[in-house]
């Protein structure tokens, strides 16, 4: 179908537009609130309450879309298996953490477990699978690939819990995950269809889901995803990626995740070596410059920018 991509957009958002406003009470009625963190910025104490898990309305609004599509599309079923695996893992996560006000949620090994689980079995289908090749293409060396042989194994879990738990750590300002996801959802959407990569309406899916949780998620928020949308919503990138063998890609589109990810392993590598020094105000880094004196809305408009300009780069690099 030529214009698959823009019939899901259309579709995904309708679904996430529509439920988002049924989703909200609902939760609020369950008391599925925030927990705000003691040590976090004091200006986050006001969205203590606000109804979380809103990553259901992503979750169901780009599984609804894909199979409408799934028939004539069969490499969109290795994106929503990841998606939907990561989402279920952060789902949990949030049960406990909110109804059964365990505040730390899963365990880090059970969590680990789970990613561990789901991204196993997509390891094992692009190893078997003679429909995609498990080389990576190299960016700005006209399309050349870099194959790994058996070294690909390490290298992708590596890349896979790197970036889900990147895009985890970038769900802390509102709207903030789900602008720059937007805009990465877009790209891969832009490469499936351009280059016959075959999954632009899972991709397109979750732009349309996104812009329609964003008029919910936009700050002043009126909902968050939890781990249940950020979750996912890494998994989505690093399948996509890896889908259009794009993961070294995911350094340029996804800087954000990987500059989110590497404040929280500096500041605390530094905070270890030095006794008790930090390199930042906070981590992850969104907070360093929110504690500086940028508004949320600033933060988010910056990092956003910065990820659509990236985006650009990347496809020039294609």
């Amino acid at each position: 179908m030529k214009y698959a991509a823009i019939i899901s957009v259309l579709i995904s958002f309708a679904i996430s537009a529509l439920l988002c406003p049924v989703l909200i009470p609902f939760l609020r009625k369950l008391k599925f609130g925030q927990t705000i963190r003691e040590e976090g910025p004091k200006a986050h104490a006001k969205k203590s309450g606000t109804p979380t898990m809103g990553g259901l309305a992503i979750l169901i609004s780009v599984s609804v879309t894909s199979l409408f599509f799934v028939k004539d599309h069969p490499k969109i079923i290795p994106v929503l298996f990841t998606t939907v695996g990561f989402g279920i893992v952060g789902l949990l996560d949030d049960f406990i953490k909110v109804v059964l006000k365990r505040s730390e949620g899963l365990k880090p090994w059970q969590k680990l477990s789970g990613q561990l689980v789901i991204a196993g079995i997509f390891c094992y289908y692009l190893v078997t699978s003679d429909v995609v090749s498990t080389a990576m293409i190299i960016p700005f060396t006209g399309g050349k690939s870099l194959d790994l042989g058996w070294f690909f194994i390490p290298a992708f879990f590596i890349i896979v819990l790197g970036t889900d738990n990147g895009v985890n750590l970038t769900d802390g300002l509102d709207g903030l995950c789900t602008s720059v996801t937007i805009l990465v959802a877009v790209f891969f959407s832009v490469v499936s269809a351009g280059e016959g990569g075959g999954i632009e309406p899972v991709t397109a899916a979750v732009v349309g889901s996104l812009l329609g949780f964003l008029v919910f998620n936009a700050y002043p928020a009126k909902v968050f995803m939890g781990d249940t949308g950020s979750l996912a919503l890494g998994g989505f990138v690093v399948s996509s990626a890896f889908m259009l063998r794009l993961p070294i890609f995911i350094l340029l589109v996804g800087f954000i995740y990987f500059a989110e990810t590497l404040s929280v392993m500096l500041q605390v590598t530094w905070f270890k070596a030095t006794h008790g020094k930090r390199l930042f105000r906070m981590a992850p880094i969104h907070h360093h410059f929110e504690l500086g004196g940028w508004s949320e809305t600033r933060v988010v408009t910056v990092f956003s920018t910065i990820t659509a300009i990236l985006c650009l780069v990347a496809y020039m690099a294609l």
